[in-house]
């Protein structure tokens, strides 16, 4: 099929997502980003075979890729959470690291060849947490605004931001110090960014956003594109990975629109949002379901006995750690939901999988029983954590159907 052929086959399936999770979110809320990478699985060459893989789509896909980080870090507000929380899941996170590595190599060795550098992917993989999945689900069970919600919050934050710095310093091939250089020079110039994001913008640069912002010019979403370029191209350059810089894109444009337009900045947001969320992150999951290797993951060998073990992995590496260091006044069930949600993976495992397919290091259907792995994880993990912080025997709180970024 040609490219714009499989393009609207993809586009259809956004449509079509959506109006699936909300008619079965009515008795069961399922992520809309299980209904997209399924679909996708079902065009794709392993089931009926439309859809075929296109320079084209493969681009519209990283740039989904981009955004979703971009939005990500967008959606991040350290600044909000208390210190001590903070540090709380930075120490969960790096424990969790040290397990991931261990785990990841153990894992790695036991395989037919990889070693430390399979152990280095899986590792990483194994520590993320999909945060924009669980704030819709936290948001429609009224959970967000009080206290669960905020170490929820601290430790999804440090769950996305770790595993992308990880990724920086750990997957790019590089030796350690020079990985540590470039890094620190990354963060030097994103420093830099960050300080004249919090300058005071001239009366002109307000002024425009208002102007522009129900015109054709809109300046804003142009601007916000043009921040999320440079901070890409910058990351480029100096040999990291994009999604760092598009994670350090959606930071600084945060701390911009919050500076120079504070009444316009959730305008401004939406539209990005309808840009990401109505057409490049759709196509992101379309065409991972599209690439999932559902032969390898079905023929009964490794990749499917490594399913279920990379998803206790999830809870082990990540879970545990986040409910041994939650907040002391924090109970029992909050601590336990709190491990189920940090439990949640899945677009970081997509994104790093997909690396590690390209550098050769993972194999194909090792990269599938992790993204499988991640796809039962947003799926089960969330509901099981709301059914315990409600009490046995109770309903959870079904959703609406939402944007969600991860």
């Amino acid at each position: 099929m040609s490219a714009s052929g499989t393009l609207i086959l993809i586009m259809a399936i956004a449509v079509l997502a959506p109006v699936l999770a909300y008619g079965i979110g009515r008795w069961l809320p399922v992520p809309l980003v299980i209904f997209e990478i399924l679909l996708g699985i079902l065009i794709g060459p392993d089931v009926l075979g439309w859809a075929q893989r296109d320079p084209v789509i493969d681009t519209l896909s990283q740039l989904g890729l981009a955004m979703l980080i971009f939005l990500a870090g967008y959606e991040i507000q350290f600044g909000q959470v208390p210190r001590d929380t903070l540090k709380r899941s930075a120490a969960a996170w790096l424990i969790a690291l040290a397990l991931g590595l261990g785990l990841g190599t153990l894992i790695a060795q036991l395989g037919d060849s990889g070693g430390f550098s399979k152990g280095l992917f899986i590792g990483t993989a194994l520590t993320s947490t999909a945060l924009g999945t669980v704030l819709p689900v936290l948001r429609d069970s009224g959970d967000l605004g009080g206290r669960f919600g905020t170490v929820m919050m601290a430790f999804g934050s440090v769950g996305e931001f770790g595993p992308i710095i990880a990724m920086a310093l750990l997957l790019s091939g590089r030796s350690a110090w020079q990985s540590t250089a470039l890094l620190a020079a990354f963060a030097v110039l994103t420093a830099a960014a960050v300080y004249w994001a919090m300058r005071p913008k001239p009366p002109w640069f307000s002024s425009l956003i208002a102007k522009t912002l129900h015109s054709s010019g809109q300046f804003a979403v142009r601007f916000v594109v043009l921040v999320l370029a440079v901070m890409l191209g910058l990351s480029q350059v100096l040999g990291l990975d994009v999604l760092l810089g598009a994670f350090a894109a959606g930071l600084v444009t945060r701390l911009v629109l919050n500076g120079a337009a504070p009444g316009e900045s959730e305008e401004i947001l939406a539209k990005v949002e309808a840009m990401g969320f109505g057409f490049l992150v759709p196509v992101f999951f379309v065409v991972t379901g599209v690439e999932f290797d559902l032969r390898s993951l079905l023929d009964g060998g490794r990749a499917l006995l490594l399913l279920p073990v990379f998803l206790a992995l999830f809870v082990v590496v990540r879970g545990l750690p986040a409910r041994f260091l939650a907040p002391p006044d924090l109970g029992g069930r909050d601590r336990t939901a709190l491990m189920l949600f940090s439990s949640t993976a899945l677009p970081l495992i997509v994104a790093i999988t997909a690396i590690g397919v390209d550098d050769k290091v993972l194999a194909e259907s090792e990269a599938a029983a992790l993204v499988g792995a991640g796809m039962v994880s947003v799926l089960a993990f969330p509901l099981l954590a709301l059914k315990v912080r409600v009490g046995a025997g109770e309903t959870p709180k079904l959703g609406r159907v939402e944007s969600e970024s991860w």
